[in-house]
């Protein structure tokens, strides 16, 4: 190729560049990139202040430029184009959440969601609910990792985590607090412990409560 059409194509890649750059985004977009930074504060990435910071940069980015800007320094976290995954058409969006090895669902509309005793817990966990109570409860359970990613979404409901004394939560990372409440009588929110329940996602209309197993009077 000669030096001219070398330089034709680089302009071309710089124009292309520029142009995806300055192309608007959607609400879906920003809410995406949100999603990631709450994942860069469950990995230690980002303190609350740097998260406030960025979150508030990226609901009020008017292109993918402004958007990407937020992530760009954020290892394993940078999302070309600021363009959300797609999951399967009959999943809500909940920040791009997508089936896979070491993630468990799980869904209710309208009924009690309850998970207790000696069950399987993975990595991530994706909870949605609506008009219905959840409890889950990991005091007996199988925890596969120190860290578990707890993503909710739940609307008009109650939801109860239940963890052992030796674990901690951090709720940081909840991203939609609308007409709830939300009450960590564990008092470990941000504190060390194992496992570490890092709780994302939204609570709207209902409200979440955190706390430890119910001692017996008989023992």
């Amino acid at each position: 190729m000669a030096e001219g059409e070398t330089d034709d194509v680089q302009t071309d890649v710089t124009d292309e560049r520029t142009r995806l750059r300055n192309l608007r985004v959607s609400d879906a977009e920003r809410e995406h990139v949100v999603e990631l930074l709450q994942k860069a504060i469950g990995r230690g990435m980002l303190d609350l202040d740097e998260f406030t910071e960025r979150t508030d940069i990226a609901l009020a980015a008017r292109t993918r430029g402004e958007l990407n800007a937020v992530l760009i320094d954020l290892p394993g976290l940078a999302h070309s184009d600021a363009v959300p995954t797609v999951a399967a058409p009959a999943q809500p969006d909940v920040g791009g959440w997508t089936p896979q090895a070491g993630r468990l669902e799980l869904k209710a509309h309208g009924s009690s969601l309850v998970r207790k005793g000696r069950w399987h817990v993975p990595a991530e966990l994706l909870v949605r609910n609506k008009y219905g109570e959840t409890k889950l409860d990991f005091s007996e359970a199988d925890v596969t990792s120190s860290v578990v990613h707890v993503k909710l979404d739940v609307k008009w409901s109650a939801a109860t985590m239940i963890i052992s004394e030796e674990a901690a939560v951090d709720l940081n990372g909840l991203s939609e607090i609308k007409w709830s409440a939300i009450d960590d009588k564990t008092n470990s929110n941000g504190r060390a412990g194992v496992p570490r329940f890092v709780v994302t996602g939204r609570v709207h209309g209902g409200s979440l409560t955190v706390r430890y197993p119910r001692r017996s009077l008989f023992r």
